[in-house]
């Protein structure tokens, strides 16, 4: 919390960055402001290792398609007090010929550049309406000298920003869950419930604005996480370093267990910080606790393979605070407090697994944000946000090219990640999870995967219960998305409501019934994920407030059966199929329907022009033969 309060007087806003794109160097930082390397001078290229790909976030690929683009991207921390480093780059491209000053590097007819801001606190859309007017005005100086402007911005926005809470208006602004609904309707959940299992995760699509818009919507679901649970999505390293320290990462993995365990936040200082764990022999576990056994420590998988299983990685090592919950049980001895509500879950979930004490402030409720002990997040009195994006994986809201790498390597254990290059969507067996935002469809190889998130007849209730809310309220042009009921904040409502019911129905005895309603596979697979050991093991006395069960829950009826239908229909192969034909065959009939129609017309037509041609040819011997007679003809009138 110090170091929390160090960045605040420090301010938000680490650096102001300029990229461009040379002719022959290609994409390379040309202005920071403060320099990133504080030795070099404000017009260095000269980037930290950790950084070296900062160039190419900027510059996303393709760039050069769109006039103008918005991209939201993750670095990793430089230092162990540093967490993630949130970066918002808005790129344009203008035409050389319309420079005031026009510098002899600039061989192009087009100059493309990308002004950035790289920040301490996760305010994407804030960050972005302030910076789009600045590169506006920046680019229409036509003189990129000029960078006065880019000074006032760095001392504004640290002025403004300084102190400011993170609460949903500013983190969620330009982030719409009703435009996410309204494309993905009810595939959703399954997006939800895909990184509630910590699945590698692609999103793909062009341009980038509408990539990370989509991901991050995504992620403003889950309660808390933008605001708090991101600060260790980023921690990976370059593929040079990846390469050259790879035998020694090996040899060490074995013996690391306890500092990934406890927290990831500052992975340089938790080594130093747990020495004397690691140094002293383990306590001898209670006669009356399992011993745990070498599988669940953290190493190496056996497969090296990117189909490698994520469960070789899962290292929530109970005797880290093994010691600490002795003198924990010592203390309760004498206190003669009541039963832990964990207990009536035994049976589900491992017994095995540590029971922490979660510090707690005086004052109770919702609202009271405390350090987490084995996520390193801030978390509320509930535990959330989940340890989701911790112990490597990461959340890249867009990734360039050169990243391509993480996809495989064995040290992350696996991302949500957004992409715009096809080699990405190309590489299929590097991910679990394909989305194409375009197409609003999730593309899933794994057949077993697809069982696990298969909805359930509640799920298909509580999707079927937000895509109506949101389609009906959606007529009102003037109002549309102001109103509670269907809005952005009704929506994440309803996904908190998700979440706590779920978690509260894991913590219930004999809650098979209940949990048969998120889906009995679906829950299995997320009990051995580390987001829900690291939350089991902590105490949340704020969770006996919620109601244990899902949310719609209740008897199946006939209106169930026309939504799983209507469900099957649209997300399941054949059922696309059946319905592409169903539409091909209902166009042909129209389309057939009015070509036999337009033939009746047509021949109704020439029917009548038929009949009045030949009337006419009956009159018209009369009209001829009279006039050779006119004599007899003019007297009878």
């Amino acid at each position: 919390m110090e170091s929390h309060g160090k960045d605040e007087l420090k301010g938000p806003v680490l650096h102001i960055v300029v990229v461009g794109f040379h002719h022959k160097k290609g994409c390379q930082v040309e202005y920071s402001y403060p320099p990133i390397i504080p030795d070099e001078g404000h017009d260095s290229s000269l980037l930290p290792e950790e950084w070296k790909y900062l160039p190419f976030l900027c510059l996303p690929d393709g760039a050069h398609n769109f006039q103008e683009d918005t991209v939201y991207f993750h670095l990793p921390p430089l230092d162990g007090e540093m967490k993630c480093v949130y970066g918002v780059s808005c790129y344009r491209q203008i035409e050389a010929k319309a420079l005031k000053v026009r510098l002899a590097d600039v061989t192009r007819e087009t100059v493309q550049k990308s002004v950035c801001v790289l920040s301490r606190v996760p305010l994407y859309g804030l960050l972005q309406a302030k910076l789009q007017l600045i590169t506006h005005a920046y680019f229409e100086e036509k003189d990129f000298s000029q960078i006065s402007i880019l000074k006032e911005l760095y001392e504004h926005m640290n002025g403004s920003l300084r102190g400011s809470s993170l609460d949903g208006s500013q983190v969620y602004l330009g982030l719409s869950p009703r435009d996410l609904i309204l494309h993905f309707r009810h595939k959703v959940l399954i997006l939800f419930k895909l990184i509630l299992l910590e699945k590698k995760v692609l999103f793909y699509v062009s341009p980038v604005n509408r990539l990370v818009g989509a991901l991050m919507t995504v992620l403003s679901l889950f309660p808390g996480m933008i605001e708090h649970g991101l600060a260790d999505s980023s921690h990976y390293r370059p593929k040079s370093s990846v390469s050259e320290e790879l035998p020694p990462v090996i040899e060490v993995v074995p013996g690391a267990e306890e500092f990934v365990s406890v927290s990831v936040t500052d992975i340089a200082n938790a080594t130093r910080e747990l020495e004397g764990a690691t140094d002293t022999p383990k306590a001898t576990p209670s006669p009356g606790s399992p011993v745990r056994e070498d599988p669940h420590l953290l190493k190496p998988p056996q497969r090296t393979s990117p189909d490698s299983s994520e469960s070789d990685w899962e290292t929530l090592d109970p005797s880290v605070l093994e010691e600490a919950q002795q003198k924990e049980e010592e203390e309760e001895a004498g206190g003669g407090s009541g039963p832990d509500i964990r207990e009536k879950d035994s049976e589900a979930f491992e017994p095995s697994l540590p029971i922490t004490v979660q510090p707690q402030s005086n004052a109770g409720g919702q609202g009271v944000i405390t350090q987490g002990l084995l996520s390193g997040l801030e978390e509320d009195q509930h535990g959330l946000p989940l340890a989701i994006f911790t112990k490597g994986y990461l959340c890249l809201p867009y990734m360039a090219l050169q990243q391509h790498h993480l996809l495989s390597d064995v040290t992350v254990r696996g991302f949500v990640a957004g992409a715009t290059n096809i080699l990405f969507r190309q590489q299929r067996h590097l991910s679990d999870a394909i989305v194409d935002v375009e197409e609003a469809r999730i593309q899933i190889q794994d057949p077993e995967l697809r069982r696990l998130l298969s909805l359930t007849t509640a799920d298909l209730r509580f999707a079927d219960y937000l895509v109506k809310h949101v389609t009906e309220n959606r007529e009102d042009v003037f109002l549309d998305g102001t109103g509670w009921e269907g809005g952005d904040e009704w929506i994440r409502a309803q996904f908190n409501l998700y979440v706590l019911s779920l978690l509260s129905s894991t913590l219930q005895q004999d809650n098979e019934k209940l949990l048969a309603d998120y889906g009995a596979p679906f829950v299995s697979a997320w009990r051995i994920t580390h987001n829900f050991r690291v939350w089991y093991s902590n105490k949340h006395p704020a969770m006996t407030e919620i109601t244990p069960g899902h949310p719609f829950l209740g008897q199946y009826g006939v209106a169930d059966m026309k939504l799983r239908l209507s469900h099957s229909v649209q997300n399941s192969e054949r059922g696309k199929k059946i319905g592409n034909a169903v539409m091909t065959t209902s166009r042909s009939v129209v389309q057939t329907g009015k070509a036999v129609g337009q033939s009746v017309g047509d021949a109704l037509t020439s029917a009548k022009s038929a009949m009045s041609s030949w009337f006419s040819t009956l009159a018209q011997p009369a009209a001829v033969t009279s006039p050779t007679c006119p004599e007899t003809h003019v007297p009878d009138e």
